[in-house]
């Protein structure tokens, strides 16, 4: 057997031990091609959820993983050497119901000054765990194991420095770069085993480290691997109190991720715990939809035992938040595994197969047809609208109408001048009595029922339809089998698709999708979302953007509609907003900004307030908003242009990764970025 000798980054070297298992052949032979076997199940029942089984993880007086519930957390937005601000960010969290807060940590002397606020934590009574968050130095995180209850890592820039060097590494070159990577982070391990402190180890999408980019590229898989390396050199130290992350700021990749990794620990007999988090999810609605549509999604599959909702606002902001979230998915401990096995890849994103249709001159359906929106129709709100004293933007494509307002939509639709089709719904108890011919619309909604599917009403409904659109609708399990036949029996003769018509919508909508499948029905899936009426606004955008984005970051899905009690207008945004988080349909200008934190070196708050005034109507245009370099030049890959802090009061202007301005002053960056997405052929005057 070889021996390795590993250099303690603070102690001089360690003694000679067995060569660590996460370098022997067969796991340099995984580290190859770890996907081959790879299952497509990353949680028992796609159809039934059930909370994933993980192990227990004790972080100072809260537990995570297991049967405990799930966890909230934040971070603080001050600088760590500044005691009472950071206190005083502490206390406000506490009072919303923080359970684990985490303090950035870039340096020692932010380290050194924990004392000093846990004895202004004590003087206030304020009893939570502390997390350190560490990047780029091994000392820090080694002196953070003495201060702290929990240390957070990033694998891609620990150990690493980001060059994007492109280089072919040998099995030899690549067994060298982890031990390397064992040298500096085996002495960390072995300190917090001593001191009873847990790890974290968060991949961020944005920095990964040039030897993960040369193998795996910029995936799912290599955020995977980055996170593995690290967790096995824990393992051969018998070191299990660990908590994993995937964070990205797209919300496809990120839930990608997250399944990926599932499957990879079930592969590798591994059960740690999941922190959940969509990184530089922004401000407002669209950093709510972007972090719900990420986070929910995983929560509704039962994957998830902490969560952190990275918002641009103050961090007491996002506990109620991640509260809502968490308490949309109530779910039990898993019994039974792989009950209803994955019929489709879990990650990779491909939109499901649909003949093209056309509904008007202006929209057609399937293919790569751009995902339509459809408006609830509201009698108050869409006299306004008709009257042209408000603008949306974009404009309203598609008018839905419950039949019994049909007369109030007759008098106030051809008022507009502007293009709208109608789309008419008829309830559960209105049936073929219905004389259609007399209603002035391009599409209907009938509730799914085997009547429907009996010839003599089939012929009556297609011949009154006279090539209209006409989506049947499923707003139950029961009704699918009643929906697959009428589809079955009118497919060749009429233009049809399926609805869903539900707030829990995802297992409909997957079930229906595998029925369409296995009948090689290749007709749309309209997804309409069904507010309950008690629901909060706040409510309704969290579950909206979690249910409808889990179907539709899965490929199901070609049209969207939002139904609640909050008007017209606020569902006709939430929809376009759902979309462009889910990277289907850009319909306005979109923001990656960060949640600040003590490394910031700007305003993090006012800065990008500023700048979405002078640029939200540069629709498509991505602009990454970064406090700084940790995710910045990583996360650039997914913008057009960035905008990120260098030093204080200094700026960094990015296209895509690449850095093109450096250290211009605060005050005329604005105006810089501004000249700069002009030089690109983006920008438009206002």
């Amino acid at each position: 057997m070889k021996f390795v000798k590993i250099q303690n980054v603070d102690q001089g070297p360690v003694a000679l031990k067995p060569k660590l298992k996460y370098n022997e052949p067969k796991a340099q032979m995984d580290i190859m091609n770890p996907y081959d076997s790879i299952s497509k199940n990353y949680c028992s029942d796609l159809y039934k959820a059930s909370r994933r089984p993980s192990r227990v993880v004790r972080i100072g007086d809260v537990c995570i993983g297991g049967s405990y519930p799930i966890l909230p957390q934040s971070m603080t937005t001050s600088a760590t050497t500044d005691t009472q601000s950071t206190v005083d960010q502490i206390e406000k969290l506490f009072d919303v119901g923080c359970q684990l807060v985490r303090l950035t940590t870039p340096t020692m002397k932010d380290v050194e000054n924990v004392p000093n606020i846990r004895a202004e934590m004590k003087r206030r009574s304020l009893s939570v765990p502390l997390v350190a968050d560490v990047h780029f130095l091994p000392r820090v995180a080694l002196a953070a194991c003495d201060h702290f209850e929990k240390v957070r890592v990033n694998p891609g820039n620990f150990a690493d420095k980001k060059v994007f060097e492109v280089k072919e590494y040998s099995e030899a070159e690549y067994a060298m770069e982890i031990e390397r990577i064992a040298q500096s982070f085996v002495p960390i391990v072995r300190r917090a085993k001593e001191n009873g402190v847990a790890l974290r180890i968060g991949t961020n999408h944005g920095s990964l480290s040039d030897r993960i980019m040369n193998r795996f590229g910029d995936t799912p898989a290599g955020m995977v691997e980055s996170a593995i390396e690290f967790i096995e050199i824990a393992r051969a130290e018998n070191f299990h109190d660990i908590v994993i992350s995937m964070k990205s700021s797209n919300p496809l990749v990120m839930i990608q991720a997250y399944r990926l990794l599932v499957a990879r620990m079930d592969q590798l007999d591994m059960d740690y715990p999941l922190h959940l988090g969509v990184t530089e999810a922004g401000e407002g609605q669209d950093g709510r939809i972007k972090s719900a549509m990420g986070i929910g999604s995983l929560l509704a599959d039962g994957l998830g035992d902490t969560i952190r909702v990275s918002l641009t606002e103050d961090p007491h902001e996002e506990i109620p938040v991640a509260r809502n979230l968490v308490e949309s998915y109530p779910l039990p401990m898993r019994s039974e595994q792989n009950q209803n096995p994955n019929m489709w890849d879990p990650y990779v994103y491909q939109r499901r197969s649909v003949q093209e249709l056309k509904l008007s001159e202006d929209i057609s359906l399937g293919k790569t047809n751009t995902f339509r929106v459809v408006t609830a129709f509201e009698p108050s709100g869409a006299k306004i609208y008709a009257s042209s004293t408000i603008q949306l933007d974009p404009e309203i494509e598609s008018f839905s109408v419950p039949l019994s307002q049909a007369k109030d939509a007759l008098h106030i639709l051809p008022g507009s001048q502007k293009k709208a089709t109608v789309f008419y719904r008829l309830s559960s108890d209105q049936g073929s009595h219905i004389d259609l011919e007399s209603l002035v619309f391009d599409e209907i909604s009938v509730q799914a029922s085997r009547a429907w599917a009996q010839p003599e009403y089939a012929e009556k409904l297609i011949e009154q339809l006279r090539s209209r659109m006409l989506w049947i609708r499923v707003s139950h399990e029961e009704e699918i089998s009643s929906a697959i036949e009428m589809a079955f029996a009118m497919e060749d003769r009429q233009k049809l698709g399926i609805e869903i018509f539900q707030h829990r919508m995802i297992s409909l909508g997957r079930k229906v999708a595998v029925e369409l499948e296995k009948r090689n029905l290749q007709v749309p899936i309209h997804l309409c979302y069904v507010g309950p009426k008690e629901n909060q606004k706040e409510k309704d955008i969290l579950m909206a953007a979690s249910e409808m984005g889990s179907l539709l970051c899965d490929g199901i899905g070609d049209s969207v509609e939002i139904r609640t009690a909050h008007g017209f207008s606020f569902a006709h945004d939430v929809a376009f907003q759902i979309l462009q988080a889910a990277r289907l349909r850009m319909s306005k200008a979109d923001y990656i900004s960060c949640p600040s934190c003590g490394r910031t070196l700007f305003d993090l708050q006012t800065t990008t307030a500023r700048i979405r005034e002078k640029t939200k109507h540069l629709k498509g245009v991505k602009i990454a908003i970064m406090g700084c370099i940790v995710n910045g030049p990583g996360e650039m890959a997914d913008a057009d242009f960035g905008y990120v802090g260098s030093s204080p009061g200094k700026i960094n202007l990015f296209v895509g990764k690449e850095c093109v301005e450096k250290n211009i002053p605060q005050e005329i960056a604005d105006q810089r970025l501004i000249d700069l997405i002009d030089q690109h052929g983006k920008w438009i005057a206002p």
